[in-house]
C-alpha cells in the first residue's frame, strides 16, 4: 500500500506543471523591449484618429466661415491644437461639437484681429487684390462671397444653422450664446443676404 502511494505521488509530481516564478523574481522588461501602452500614448493615438476623421469636415466648415482656403487651414490647425490641449477633459461623444465650437471661436478671433489691423494708421497704401477672371455664374461661390460681407457672428450663425444643419440649441452651444441670440442673428443675417443677393440667381434657386 505504501509502495503504491509513493508511486502515485511520484507520477503526479512528474505530470504537474512547473510552479510559476515568484512575482518578486519575475523578469522585468529589458530596456530594448516595449512595455504596456501608457494612458498618455493611448490618448494621443485617440486624438490622432479623431483629428484625421474630422479634418476635412472642419476645413469645409472653416472655409464657409472665412471664404479662404489658406485661412481655413490656419483656423483648423489652431483649433486642433487647442483641442489637443483639452482632449483629456472632453467627453468622446461631445468631441465633434466641442471642436466645432473651437473653430467658431478661432474664426471670430481672426475677424476681430483683421478689423484691428484695418483700423491701424499706415503710411503705406494697401495692396489691391487682383480681380478674378470673369467666369460663368457659380451659385456656390456667389453665396460664399455674400456670406463674407456679413458680420462674423451672423455668418457663423447661418453656416451652423443652414450648412451644418445644427438646431438652435446646438448652434447656441457652438456660439456660446443664448438661443434668442441665435434666432436674432439668423434673422438679421438672412435679411442681409437677401439684400446682397437681390438680383442673383441664388434666390431664384432657393
Amino acid at each position: 500500500m505504501e509502495g503504491n502511494r509513493a508511486r502515485g505521488s511520484r507520477v503526479l509530481s512528474e505530470q504537474a506543471p512547473p510552479h510559476p516564478p515568484h512575482p518578486a523574481r519575475a523578469r522585468p522588461y529589458p530596456s530594448s523591449e516595449r512595455g504596456p501602452v501608457t494612458t498618455k500614448e493611448q490618448q494621443e493615438a485617440e486624438f490622432r484618429s479623431f483629428a484625421i476623421a474630422q479634418r476635412d469636415s472642419l476645413r469645409r466648415y472653416a472655409y464657409l466661415l472665412c471664404g479662404d482656403w489658406y485661412e481655413a487651414d490656419d483656423i483648423v490647425q489652431k483649433a486642433l491644437t487647442k483641442m489637443f490641449a483639452a482632449w483629456r477633459r472632453v467627453e468622446p461623444g461631445g468631441a465633434p461639437a466641442y471642436v466645432r465650437k473651437i473653430v467658431t471661436n478661432v474664426y471670430i478671433s481672426h475677424r476681430r484681429l483683421a478689423w484691428v489691423r484695418r483700423e491701424r494708421v499706415s503710411s503705406e497704401l494697401p495692396v489691391q487684390e487682383l480681380d478674378r477672371p470673369q467666369e460663368a455664374v457659380d451659385v456656390r461661390l456667389e453665396l460664399v462671397a455674400a456670406l463674407n460681407l456679413l458680420p462674423a457672428r451672423q455668418r457663423a450663425t447661418l453656416v451652423l444653422r443652414y450648412w451644418e444643419q445644427l438646431s438652435v440649441d446646438e448652434t447656441a452651444n457652438a456660439m456660446s450664446c443664448s438661443t434668442g441670440t441665435v434666432k436674432s442673428q439668423s434673422a438679421k443675417g438672412l435679411r442681409k443676404l437677401k439684400e446682397l443677393l437681390h438680383d442673383s440667381p441664388v434666390l431664384a434657386r432657393a
